[in-house]
């Protein structure tokens, strides 16, 4: 089986992934950012690489992929990441890896 549900239903496996982890919407506006220091919000697939370098990089040996992601997107890290009027979120990835296990930049 593939690691990841390629011919499943991307809003049913979100709705489960959903129940199953007990996710709840936050208030977070990714689009509030100072105008002066941001010209373009990176994309949806940017913050995903970024993300997912990070989840990978700092894998804990039996962590499974939905673990990973939990634990990257419960730490306060993200924070300092999706704030886009900072440098976090384009830092090279070992960077960012060194920051979220030293406890932030």
């Amino acid at each position: 089986m593939a690691n990841v549900l390629h011919a499943e239903n991307p809003k049913d496996v979100e709705d489960d992934w959903i129940a199953a982890y007990q996710l709840k919407k936050g208030d977070f506006d990714i689009a509030d950012v100072n105008k002066e220091l941001v010209r373009q919000i990176p994309s949806a697939m940017q913050m995903g690489k970024v993300y997912q370098r990070l989840i990978v990089d700092t894998a804990l040996w039996n962590e499974n992929y939905v673990d990973g992601i939990c634990r990257v997107y419960n730490n306060d890290i993200c924070d300092i990441i999706d704030n886009y009027n900072c440098s976090a979120y384009y830092e090279p990835s070992y960077i960012i890896a060194r920051a979220y296990q030293n406890g932030g930049f």
